[in-house]
């Protein structure tokens, strides 16, 4: 077995199909500038989800192959599934916060790096209405704000920026941990190669 429990789809939630599953359209919609920081929360919202969704469903999906048609039918399996989604979610929301953040301290000469946990706290507790578990949410608070301590702004977003969502990618995935290790370069760049396009999106919409 690829994975380490049997897997079936029917209790995925819509709203992170509907992520996976329209990914393909998103490209043919219009770009909304980013005029200001309500803007700015909004995008790393709705890309950090994205990304996290995305390369999590793609990674089962390939592990699993024909089989993804399947139905889930473990709740064990499920539970995995959900807490990896929302531990992935998390330090994807803290990468994407210290990028755009980073970006406009060296491109924009914006100086107000609070505004990085300020935007990342609200996100969480507007996800922690949606689901998102607390134990999640209390060691994502306690990660962020070791990394935001730490944190060189003119240099961040120019020095390996998603290293860490990608490094969750690849130990929150529900795969047994013989076939991670096969697995680990393509998982990392999975997620890589899904930043850079965010990147580049990001830096022809921000206008402040």
């Amino acid at each position: 077995m690829a994975l380490k429990y049997r897997f079936n789809l029917k209790d995925i939630k819509l709203e992170d199909f509907k992520v996976y599953l329209l990914a393909m359209f998103k490209a043919v919609l219009p770009k909304k500038k980013i005029k200001n920081l309500k803007d700015l929360e909004e995008f790393i919202q709705k890309k950090s989800a994205w990304v996290s969704q995305v390369t999590l469903y793609s990674y089962l999906k390939t592990r699993m192959g024909t089989k993804y048609v399947l139905h889930f039918d473990n709740e064990e399996f499920l539970g995995s599934i959900n807490k990896a989604k929302w531990n992935i979610y998390s330090i994807a929301l803290q990468d994407l916060s210290f990028y755009t953040v980073s970006y406009l301290n060296l491109v924009k000469n914006f100086h107000d790096i609070d505004q990085a946990k300020i935007i990342y706290y609200s996100i969480l507790n507007m996800e922690e209405k949606n689901g998102m578990p607390s134990e999640v949410i209390y060691e994502a608070k306690k990660i962020f704000q070791e990394r935001f301590s730490n944190i060189d702004w003119k240099k961040y977003c120019t020095n390996l920026p998603f290293n860490e969502s990608a490094l969750a990618l690849y130990k929150w995935a529900p795969v047994a941990d013989e076939l991670k290790i096969l697995d680990k370069k393509i998982v990392l760049n999975s997620m890589i190669l899904k930043w850079d396009n965010i990147k580049e999106e990001f830096e022809k919409l921000i206008t402040f």
